[in-house]
């Protein structure tokens, strides 16, 4: 399997650069979650960093590679639209536009 050197930016792993695996299509993953383990032997806390483009070139407009953008919320980017449910608002209570 192909690695690439990717770099990543905010949260604890800013401007680390590690090997990243890439995918069958020569991408590295969308999401890449670090687990760090709890000192006090809890449960690990999850780093969430989503993959974004490095930079555009000047001729062509096209992306030069891909960088992780730490993402502090650690939730999935967007829905599967149509086999996915909206999430319930934070008292717990489904939306009212739910049938």
């Amino acid at each position: 399997m192909k690695s690439e050197d990717t770099p990543f930016e905010g949260g604890p792993m800013d401007g680390r650069v590690l090997p990243v695996l890439l995918g069958v299509t020569g991408h590295p993953p969308k999401t890449y979650r670090i687990p760090v383990p709890d000192a006090a032997g809890g449960p690990p806390t999850v780093l969430v960093y989503r993959r974004v483009p490095r930079a555009h070139g000047k001729k062509l407009g096209l992306h030069q590679g891909w960088k992780y953008e730490y993402d502090p919320t650690g939730q999935a980017g967007r829905r599967r639209w149509p086999w996915s449910r909206p999430d319930a608002t934070p008292g717990g209570k489904p939306d009212a536009t739910d049938g």
